[in-house]
């Protein structure tokens, strides 16, 4: 009888449970919504979440705010979140940095696995690998080649130590068996005004910020590193296509709840956004800043996370990188 009553009781709570979930979904949202950037405004995250709250704000009739959290590689805001209510009220736009920071950090307060709900993969921007005007590699051969004869002795600037583009010429060497040697800046544009002078010859810089560069003929474009040619550089080889098979890089952006956030929340979320990224306008404005839409669910975002996080473990130990 006890165990009869107990088990009543155990059906009742799981019952509550899944209903004052479903009812929050129903409800969702009753106030406004943030999306914290865990990056400064004007880049590429922030330029992103602006668009999407937009159309949010619109479509669920409330707030949706962006609000900037810059620090520690992205790690203050992406923390910010995953230690915030699991309600569906603060979520996270971030680039795939986050899946690589476990491995650059080793007192990472949040675990972005554990802690961090997957919401809705957005897409991903390649990188275009950039050289002077006056160097004399004509192509992604040519510069394997030219390396190979001058072991680092050619320089390759980065947007500082860990930072994506800094990890996706590691990758390069490892794959090419090639050693260049890294000059690090204090962000992208500082290592872009170096390369544009002449002073570092190559850099591996995204496709939204180096495009203005490459069309006013003030830096080459050697490849770019998606799987398929960039939307915006259609006669741009790739770097897979270009003689090392498998090579990508770029970063992918995705939206994450807190752990924990009822499914159903999670799931509408998902589906405001997956409207918004249907539309022709949007579209356009995420082709012209040169993403490349994927628009897929939490199931694909959470299998990335993880799978990106395999994939840079090896590399960053490879490479020796470590930030704390």
């Amino acid at each position: 009888m006890r165990f009869l009553t107990r088990l009543c009781a155990l059906m009742l709570i799981v019952c509550a449970v899944a209903f004052s979930g479903t009812a929050g979904a129903q409800d969702y949202p009753a106030r406004a919504i943030t999306i914290v950037v865990p990056f400064p405004a004007g880049g590429s995250a922030d330029t992103l979440a602006r668009l999407l709250s937009a159309r949010l704000s619109e479509k669920f009739g409330k707030p949706v705010i962006v609000d900037n959290k810059p620090g520690v590689g992205g790690n203050i805001g992406s923390d910010l979140v995953a230690k915030a209510a699991p309600d569906g009220y603060t979520l996270l736009m971030t680039p795939s940095s986050i899946a690589i920071a476990p491995h650059l950090y080793s007192r990472l307060a949040y675990d972005p696995i554990r802690d961090l709900a997957p919401v809705t993969l957005i897409g991903n921007i390649p990188m275009a690998v950039v050289v002077t005007p006056k160097f004399p590699a004509k192509s992604i051969k040519e510069l394997i080649a030219l390396a190979k004869a001058k072991p680092g002795e050619i320089e390759y600037a980065s947007a500082g130590n860990g930072t994506t583009n800094h990890l996706a010429v590691e990758q390069f060497k490892q794959m090419t068996d090639i050693n260049l040697l890294h000059v690090p800046y204090r962000g992208n544009p500082l290592a872009v005004v170096d390369v544009i002078a002449g002073r570092v010859p190559v850099f591996f810089d995204f496709v939204l910020t180096a495009l203005p560069h490459i069309r006013d003929g003030k830096v080459r474009v050697l490849a770019t590193t998606g799987l398929k040619r960039s939307a915006v550089l259609p006669d741009v080889p790739t770097v897979d296509e270009s003689g090392v098979p498998g090579f990508e890089a770029g970063t992918w952006f995705g939206v994450y709840a807190p752990a924990k956030t009822p499914k159903p929340i999670v799931d509408r979320i998902d589906a405001e956004i997956l409207a918004a990224l249907a539309d022709p306008g949007i579209r356009g404005r995420l082709k012209d800043l040169g993403v490349d839409i994927i628009a897929k669910g939490p199931a694909d975002l959470g299998a990335l996370t993880k799978s990106d996080l395999e994939k840079w473990g090896p590399i960053v130990k490879k490479a020796g990188v470590k930030l704390d």
